[in-house]
């Protein structure tokens, strides 16, 4: 039989029941409830750059995966610090990620008035692209179709050629500056404000070079718009197998890769981002993004969010190291 119980009990029973779901509600309800809501990529360049060719693909994946949209936002300009620096002061709930690069490793050595940290003010995820760079001209500019006849005509001309950057700091910007003290040669750096611009000023035959991650230049080689003369690094990538490493072409010593990754405003709860990482790696896994991926010539990392932070304070140090070598400034 059930019996009635008066209005002071069942008050006293509501009263239990509210605060059982109190307690219940913080860490482990969250936690489960995320994603439930839009999620956004700070991306720290234009569209059309390498950043763009790996995070648009993984960002697609990651949202049918998820249940939810993943926004691009391009923000932009100075080596793509405008968009770090719109990223570290994001909320950290969960919601917004920055997709970086090995520039932003540079730029704290090259750009001393940055109002972030990228050591401290991100929660390391993971990387996820690594491509090697490649030397492409633009066949309309440069008769040369062999490293060797590059560098033969740049000794022979010292300052007549110039080559685009994504902008000052970045990789693109740092190989130049390598290879120019490498091969003794000179050659003028014009900063765009990412690698789609500075594609396109290739393209267009603003410049007549660029030492670029492949990610970017993949699609333009194999429309033979741009021509590859050598790839910067140790063996040759397995998209373009007839174009030579720069040791086989004649140039030792010379080796630069670049990376691609996420990174979580500082204070995300621990559980979101390794939950992040966990979907991330998923998403590499599929085939959809591996085929992308090996088209790209990019490798995929296998990097924990424990691994990925030391390997950002190596980076910053060793891209400190060359820049000094280097005597690279900002143009």
């Amino acid at each position: 039989m059930i019996r009635a119980i008066s209005r002071r009990q069942a008050a006293a029973l509501a009263l239990s029941f509210s605060a059982l779901a109190l307690f219940a509600m913080p860490g482990q309800v969250q936690a489960q409830a995320w994603p439930s809501k839009p999620i956004t990529f700070v991306v720290p360049f234009p569209a059309g750059g390498g950043t763009d060719a790996y995070a648009r693909p993984l960002a697609a994946v990651l949202s049918k995966n998820l249940g939810q949209q993943i926004i691009i936002d391009n923000r932009g300009g100075a080596g793509g610090t405008i968009g770090a620096s719109v990223a570290a002061r994001a909320a950290p709930d969960g919601y917004t990620y920055f997709v970086g690069a090995a520039h932003h490793t540079i730029a704290p050595s090259l750009y001393p008035k940055l109002d972030y940290d990228i050591e401290k003010d991100f929660a390391p995820i993971t990387v996820i692209a690594q491509p090697p760079q490649v030397i492409v001209v633009n066949p309309q500019k440069v008769e040369a179709r062999t490293l060797a006849d590059l560098i033969k005509y740049l000794k022979a001309n010292p300052g007549k050629m110039d080559y685009g950057s994504a902008g000052n700091g970045t990789t693109h910007h740092l190989a130049g500056e390598l290879f120019k003290i490498v091969t003794k040669t000179e050659i003028t750096h014009v900063p765009y404000r990412g690698a789609g611009p500075a594609m396109q000023g290739l393209l267009a035959g603003e410049v007549h070079m660029i030492f670029d991650g492949l990610g970017t230049s993949a699609g333009q080689i194999t429309g033979g718009r741009i021509i590859p003369l050598a790839m910067a690094s140790p063996k040759r990538n397995a998209a373009f197998p007839n174009v030579p490493t720069t040791s086989e072409a004649g140039v030792q010593g010379y080796e630069v890769s670049t990376w691609y990754a996420l990174w979580a405003p500082k204070g995300t709860p621990a559980d979101i981002v390794n939950k992040m990482y966990a979907e991330i790696r998923k998403a590499l896994d599929s085939a959809e993004l591996k085929e992308i991926w090996a088209k790209n010539g990019s490798d995929i990392p296998m990097m924990t969010p424990a691994q990925f932070g030391p390997f950002v304070s190596s980076e910053v140090k060793r891209w400190a190291e060359v820049v000094k070598a280097s005597g690279a400034k900002l143009d």
